[in-house]
């Protein structure tokens, strides 16, 4: 069976072009995405490698409309092939339905594999004759002038107990991660948090109720460009910077549990979108980007 995939970066582009090709080309079943190419929520690709069966072929336009970079295309292909299922590019010279395809495709994959292993060798180098004339790379210590004065406020306010940590957070327009960030580094012992002013003893009833969701995530973290590395760096800071003050813990490579408070469901919304765009921003000084996907466990709730 033919199942043909189609996608478009966005809403004002049409796929009529693609699915037409794909009906042609005998495509029983078609998906159709609309997705930037460096993003990863495809749902329908999704749908499409779930459905799918040992026997099947993938049809697409180009490689360029399955794949979000050559690593991910190789991944996807390799997936494809471990479950005998078949892919075919109308525009490409690519059918891993028969032995010369897969040929040209392995070549290509080798080609990749060649190219990252020579970025990698020249970077060491690179960073060897840094280190030899004293030069060390890095972001460096402590926050800058400007985040170091916004942790000061932060600790201020947090200390009085007279806001709670979202209305702090919107007060100094930074979110609650961020914020138990600039906790830490100050050396704030942040426990459960009671508006009353007082820290230390006080009765149940002067609590703040929170609620604690278990969120999953899995994140990728990759380079904007073939010749700039910063991905590894990159991925140190968001686990730090972004992860650690919500308790993370690293179920495997890319995916992990955090344990986030809140009080109210657009309290979580905003805490997890917050928290989305923060880990982008931090890739982003890395000239990387994210792919994410988070969800709350025993819910349907993503983000």
């Amino acid at each position: 069976m033919k199942i043909g995939y189609a996608r478009v970066s966005t809403r004002d582009q049409k796929a009529d072009l693609q699915v037409d090709a794909l009906k042609q080309a005998g495509c029983e079943r078609i998906y159709q995405d609309i997705a930037n190419g460096a993003k990863s929520a495809r749902p329908e690709l999704d749908k499409l490698l779930a459905n799918v069966r040992a026997g099947d072929a993938v049809v697409i336009w180009k490689l360029d409309r399955l794949g979000r970079s050559l690593k991910h295309l190789v991944e996807l292909v390799g997936e494809l092939a471990t479950r005998k299922v078949g892919l075919q590019s109308l525009n490409d010279p690519i059918d891993t339905t028969h032995a010369q395809g897969r040929l040209v495709f392995n070549l290509f994959a080798s080609l990749a594999e060649f190219e990252r292993e020579l970025i990698r060798e020249r970077t060491q180098a690179g960073l060897s004759a840094a280190r030899a004339r004293g030069r060390v790379g890095g972001r460096p210590k402590g926050l800058p002038t400007k985040a170091e004065a916004t942790a000061m406020a932060a600790e201020t306010l947090y200390r009085e107990g007279r806001l709670s940590v979202s209305a702090i957070g919107e007060r100094l327009h930074i979110s609650k991660s961020t914020l138990y960030s600039y906790l830490r580094h100050r050396g704030v012992d942040i426990g459960t948090y009671q508006k009353s002013g007082q820290r230390n003893v006080v009765s149940p009833a002067e609590l703040t109720v929170e609620r604690v969701a278990t969120i999953r995530l899995r994140l990728a973290v990759e380079n904007n460009s073939k010749f700039v590395r910063g991905r590894k760096r990159a991925k140190e800071n968001i686990e730090r910077c972004c992860l650690e003050p919500l308790g993370v813990k690293c179920l495997d490579s890319g995916n992990y549990e955090l344990k986030v408070p809140y009080q109210s469901d657009e309290e979580l919304d905003k805490a997890l979108l917050d928290l989305l765009s923060e880990i982008s921003q931090e890739a982003e000084m890395r000239n990387c980007f994210i792919e994410a996907d988070a969800w709350e466990e025993g819910t349907e709730r993503r983000w």
